[in-house]
């Protein structure tokens, strides 16, 4: 599983002219999965999104958690972190997962999300045309891979 994630002061998610998803002061999280993601993963991910320390505390330091500031997180699902660029000019997306396998994770994301933040999360629609819009705070811009927790 690998995800993007930008420290927002405001996201969100519009299909079809309608918004779907939107937060304030929280965590915008871009989910790429792969057909050999677990339950592990989904956790690790998880755990480590609501837990890690990027927001500012009173001294302007990073010092707390979007748990800590009682954040937002809207997760989207994002194919195209698993792109492959390595031949020619157009990416090849060979290792993201097809909607049957994807889906599952994503909804299984969802719910740990939900469960370690201790409130609803927003999302975008799965495989919909989606316009996303934020406002970078910081800016703050961290890519973590659950195949590879440096």
């Amino acid at each position: 599983m690998r995800v993007v994630v930008q420290r927002v002061s405001r996201a969100s998610v519009t299909v079809e002219k309608k918004i779907v998803g939107e937060i304030k002061d929280g965590l915008l999280v871009l989910a790429g999965f792969e057909d050999t993601d677990t339950k592990e993963d989904i956790e690790w991910i998880s755990n480590k999104l609501v837990q890690m320390r990027i927001f500012n505390d009173e001294n302007e330091v990073m010092n707390k958690s979007v748990k800590d500031i009682d954040g937002n997180i809207l997760l989207v699902s994002q194919f195209t972190l698993h792109a492959s660029t390595k031949k020619g000019n157009r990416p090849s997306y060979s290792r993201a997962s097809k909607g049957d396998i994807a889906i599952p994770l994503y909804e299984k994301t969802i719910l740990q999300l939900q469960t370690d933040l201790g409130k609803e999360i927003e999302t975008g629609i799965f495989g919909a045309d989606m316009k996303v819009e934020l406002l970078n705070d910081g800016p703050v811009t961290i890519i973590m891979d659950s195949k590879n927790k440096e």
